[in-house]
């Protein structure tokens, strides 16, 4: 059965041939804007969700999780913003193990950025403003949800290529 497996998974098609050309030394050096270039062609090319990523955290002990969620916004100061309850098991991670990495993928751009680094708690203004903006918002408070930015220690951005001689730009602060 195994076996079989195997080979289904193989069989599974790869990228499209007509992947975007990425040249890291033509594109900007901010990251951020570097990202809503890239978001601008997924949006262009149909890619449902792009801003929808992979968030891993770890606990104390170094066990990890992920999930996915939405990116709010990258803000003044280089934060990569999302939200969640620190209630959940995310928040709890996070305020045991302060670093997270996330991954955007678009594989019909042949495009991935990851996205590594520490995660502070934004303001509990700013966490009531980003829950009262959600579209399922009934105007009540929720005072466990909880905005958050992650500082980048590193993002790398991948394109994926035909050839397989994939290009990786990896930028580390």
């Amino acid at each position: 059965m195994s076996d079989s497996f195997r080979v289904r998974l193989r069989a599974l098609p790869d990228f499209p041939e007509d992947l975007p050309d990425f040249d890291p030394a033509a594109g900007p050096q901010d990251p951020a804007e570097l990202f809503r270039q890239w978001l601008s062609g997924a949006l262009a090319a149909g890619v449902r969700q792009p801003h929808a990523f992979s968030l891993a955290t770890a606990d104390a002990d170094g066990h990890v999780s992920s999930r996915m969620l939405i990116l709010k916004d990258i803000d003044d100061d280089g934060g990569w913003q999302f939200a969640t309850a620190r209630t959940s098991r995310k928040g709890g991670e996070l305020a045991e193990n302060p670093n997270a990495a996330m991954n955007f993928y678009w594989p019909e751009l042949g495009r991935q950025i990851r996205v590594a680094g520490a995660v502070v708690e934004l303001s509990a203004e700013a966490s009531a403003a980003d829950w009262d903006a959600r579209p399922a918002s009934d105007g009540r408070p929720n005072p466990a949800w909880q905005l958050y930015a992650l500082k980048p220690r590193e993002i790398e951005f991948w394109q994926a290529r035909a050839d397989r001689h994939h290009v990786r730009h990896r930028m580390v602060f």
